[in-house]
């Protein structure tokens, strides 16, 4: 039995050394798990972080945009404010121009009497020109359907009218670069 109680008490430190160990080992992974939890934690804040900034940017990009399409398109309107005017009194403009072409068969005496007509017209033409309104040059030009509409075709007079405007029958007109009435036109062909 000695033999058996000297195992047993040999045993017994053993044991409290594993214990020990196991005890060491377990608080080492606790404090492991913590410090991966602490990192883990750590990186979900960083990834928090950048998700907002990109989100950030994002809005602030868009609202840059926004602000730059709002801008052009209030400038844009203030440039085509008088259009819807300058459109309804085109009509009074040729008339005018009709009436001065008439005028040019008078006596010197007759044009005496309606020479007001070409001041008036004058006057006219300079105030639209001042709002950026400005007659198109269609006669002798290629013809472009963007800029002009067809009327008629006729034989071209020369080869080289082929394809061009050979007469204008309404004037086209541009306001600050933009087509606000085309010119209407004979293609010769």
């Amino acid at each position: 039995m000695s033999n058996n109680n000297e195992k047993s008490e040999a045993a017994e430190p053993l044991e409290e050394i594993n214990n020990g160990v196991d005890q060491t080992m377990e608080t080492a992974n606790n404090e492991s798990e913590a410090e991966g939890a602490e990192v883990e934690g750590v990186m979900d804040v960083n990834e928090q972080l950048q998700q907002e900034r990109d989100k950030y940017l994002r809005l602030y990009s868009e609202f840059e945009n926004f602000r730059r399409r709002t801008t052009k398109d209030r400038l844009e309107w203030m440039q085509t404010a008088s259009k819807d005017v300058l459109v309804s009194m085109l009509p009074v403009v040729d008339d005018f121009e009709r009436a001065l072409k008439a005028m040019e068969n008078l006596t010197e005496t007759e044009k005496k009497a309606v020479e007001g007509f070409d001041l008036i017209h004058k006057k006219m033409v300079g105030i639209f020109t001042k709002v950026g309104l400005k007659p198109m040059d269609a006669v002798g030009q290629v013809f472009d359907a963007e800029i002009h509409e067809a009327i008629t075709q006729f034989p071209a007079p020369s080869e080289d009218l082929k394809g061009k405007v050979i007469d204008e029958v309404e004037k086209g007109y541009y306001l600050n670069d933009k087509v606000i009435r085309f010119a209407k036109v004979v293609v010769g062909s």
